[in-house]
């Protein structure tokens, strides 16, 4: 069996875009099942697929976060890894789907878990908000807070892979509004698909004009994750995120990265740190480089090719 991909909530779980790519996981929260429970709903995934890969993002409640590494720490086993990757609730889920594709391709658990790093630089995630008032994830100026107070404002914001606002003008609705005063969020400079998930922001500007303007291969919707509107601080949104649909590629960026083995549990990894128990790759021996520090364990992975 393939290794088990785990999330916390059932709406980080989109459609798999082909029969092969397995369902993912979904573990009980607290209020839902106690702890007995839990090690049991653990131990059987772990004698069914060997190893165990949850996501869990940072803006899960402590008592949920908690109860996975209790479990863990009960079941005394290096086969569960807890990842920690910051990105909104629409992208996460996307991550979610991409290491579903690659755990049916021949990469050990280690190598899977670790590869979330490398492919969440890969996703370019963001939305387009009614305010920014409240946003805290994004760097707002003073006149940005200010054009919040409009009630026809809107902002398309880039929160991943780096930070960029810029302020809308015209209608907004059936894809009418068009940046003002900046560039469009850029995009990425590569082959992805785009998906999107409404909020109680009634505008096409996400399919209309920004799916063109990044050259995106397709375009889906899904429902917005219940968490969305927490992450961007409004419920006046559309959440889009564009990433790498084929397998076949995400295939050839994990495989491209030197795989080196943990020192600590003896599993796979690529990066600088074990997916499984957290341990950084033992850095090798300083080298005379004259001052210049060694680069980073992901540098020169090559781009995608469309």
């Amino acid at each position: 069996m393939p290794t088990a991909i785990a999330v916390t909530s059932a709406d980080l779980v989109l459609p798999a875009p082909d029969r092969h790519t397995p369902p993912a996981v979904v573990l009980h929260p607290p209020g839902q099942l106690d702890l007995a429970g839990a090690l049991a709903e653990t131990s059987a995934l772990l004698e069914r697929h060997g190893h165990l890969v949850a996501v869990v993002p940072p803006w899960l409640p402590t008592a949920t976060v908690q109860r996975l590494h209790t479990v863990r720490g009960i079941l005394e086993t290096d086969r569960i890894a807890l990842l920690d990757i910051d990105l909104p609730p629409l992208a996460t889920a996307l991550l979610v789907r991409q290491l579903r594709q690659l755990s049916v391709c021949d990469f050990s658990p280690g190598v899977i878990a670790s590869a979330a790093r490398l492919l969440s630089h890969y996703i370019h995630a963001g939305a387009l908000l009614g305010s920014v008032a409240k946003l805290d994830r994004v760097p707002v100026g003073l006149k940005a807070h200010a054009r919040s107070w409009s009630p026809s404002a809107q902002f398309a914001v880039l929160a991943h892979p780096a930070p960029h606002l810029v302020k809308l003008t015209g209608s907004g609705g059936r894809g009418g509004a068009h940046a003002g005063g900046g560039a469009l969020p850029p995009g990425p400079a590569y082959a992805t698909h785009l998906t999107f998930a409404r909020g109680q922001l009634a505008s096409d500007w996400v399919a209309a004009e920004l799916a063109p303007a990044w050259r995106v291969q397709g375009v889906m919707e899904n429902p917005l994750p219940a968490d969305s509107p927490v992450w961007w601080a409004t419920a006046k949104l559309v959440e889009f995120a564009a990433a790498i649909p084929d397998p076949s590629v995400l295939y050839q960026l994990v495989a491209s990265v030197r795989r080196e083995e943990c020192h600590w549990c003896g599993l796979e990894l690529i990066g600088d740190r074990c997916g499984f128990c957290a341990a950084p790759l033992a850095a090798p021996p300083p080298a005379e480089t004259g001052g210049r520090t060694a680069p980073s364990a992901f540098a020169g992975v090559p781009r995608p090719r469309h």
